[in-house]
C-alpha cells in the first residue's frame, strides 16, 4: 500500500522558516522522483520544487528560488522542503508527489496546510 505522509505545517509569522517532510512507504522511493506542489486558495495545484531520484541538480518555481530548498533521504524514505524567509504569499497546501522516471505512475499525499501570517 502506497502512502506519502506529509508533515511539519503549520502557522508561521512572515521571515520565518518551517521544514516540511514527506515519509514514503509502499513503493522503491529511491527511484521516484520528488516533488513538492503547493495549491492556494481559489488557485490551481503549482510545481514548487522537484528532486531527482539519486539527489542532484533540483528545481525550483521562481517565486522560491533563494529561499526553498528541496532535499531528499534515500535511506529514511523521506523528503524534506526547508522554507525560509517565508511570505504571505506562500500560504497553501503543500502536497508530495512521487513521480516513476517514465513518468507512467505518481502518488499524491494529503497535504499539509502552511500559514504565513501575522
Amino acid at each position: 500500500q502506497v502512502q506519502l505522509v506529509e508533515s511539519g505545517g503549520g502557522l508561521v509569522q512572515p521571515g520565518g522558516s518551517l521544514r516540511l517532510s514527506c515519509a514514503a512507504s509502499g513503493f522503491t522511493f529511491s527511484n521516484y522522483i520528488m516533488s513538492w506542489y503547493r495549491q492556494a486558495p481559489g488557485k490551481e495545484r503549482e510545481l514548487v520544487a522537484s528532486i531527482p531520484s539519486s539527489g542532484g541538480v533540483t528545481n525550483y518555481a521562481d517565486s522560491v528560488k533563494g529561499r526553498f530548498t528541496i532535499t531528499r533521504d534515500n535511506a529514511k524514505n523521506t523528503v524534506y522542503l526547508q522554507m525560509n524567509s517565508l511570505k504571505p504569499e506562500d500560504t497553501a497546501v503543500y502536497y508530495c508527489q512521487a513521480r516513476s522516471q517514465d513518468l507512467s505512475t505518481y502518488y499524491w499525499g494529503q497535504g499539509t496546510q502552511v500559514t504565513v501570517s501575522s
